[in-house]
């Protein structure tokens, strides 16, 4: 394994374990259920969080759409040479298969819940598209030329708690880890990674979200 993978996995081991534990520490606050895996569910409770349910269900139809007519991924992602609207449609097709597919499904349900709990509704979407289709544009742009995936914008969202938190938050061992996320975009960025992209994205609109008098302060 060369230096370039070893910097990857290692980014992507970081942003896991470090989100992981900023979004179990969100999800149990104000929760009786103090198990991780249950409480993350429970970002779900009433009021359901309209943004991300909407964001949810788009990705199952149009992951439904792309196994049904695998032709869409190809209509709709990154394409070289392609239209500027690309940097938005990419975000709609998962190009690696069922796994990908799968994968960020996971991902986005237990995130944008809780990035929703604390941002807002329209706020979580602006992290979400912004984090998302300036990733997809800078990979356009030569970085990779051809793929989709909106795995882009969920570490956008990641970013922006990480951030976030790193201000607002109450737990200092967690706010130092919290850290190493926008670190960690930056060392991908290096690598001509896109979820780099998404993440520092994200990390910059989160700084701008904890100044807001409007999200609250964590625990």
């Amino acid at each position: 394994m060369n230096m370039h993978s070893v910097l990857l996995y290692g980014c992507a081991v970081i942003v896991i374990v470090s989100g992981f534990q900023l979004l179990a520490t969100l999800a149990t606050k104000d929760c009786e259920e103090k198990t991780a895996p249950l409480a993350l569910l429970r970002a779900w409770r009433q009021p359901v969080p309209r943004a991300a349910a909407v964001l949810v269900a788009a990705m199952v139809v149009l992951g439904v759409a792309q196994t049904a007519a695998p032709a869409m991924i190809d209509a709709l992602g990154r394409h070289p040479h392609g239209a500027w609207w690309r940097a938005v449609t990419a975000l709609t097709v998962q190009s690696s298969g069922w796994f990908q597919l799968l994968f960020n499904l996971a991902a986005l349900v237990v995130v944008a819940p809780l990035a929703e709990r604390q941002f807002g509704s329209w706020r979580t979407l602006l992290v979400f598209g912004a984090s998302g289709v300036t990733a997809q544009a800078v990979s356009m742009a030569g970085w990779s030329l051809r793929g989709g995936g909106d795995s882009v914008a969920i570490c956008g969202l990641v970013g922006a708690l990480a951030t976030w938190y790193t201000a607002r938050g109450s737990v200092v061992a967690l706010r130092r880890g919290a850290l190493l996320i926008p670190a960690a975009g930056l060392v991908l960025c290096l690598l001509t990674n896109n979820h780099g992209v998404g993440l520092l994205v994200g990390s910059a609109l989160g700084v701008g979200l904890a100044t807001s008098a409007r999200t609250p302060r964590a625990v």
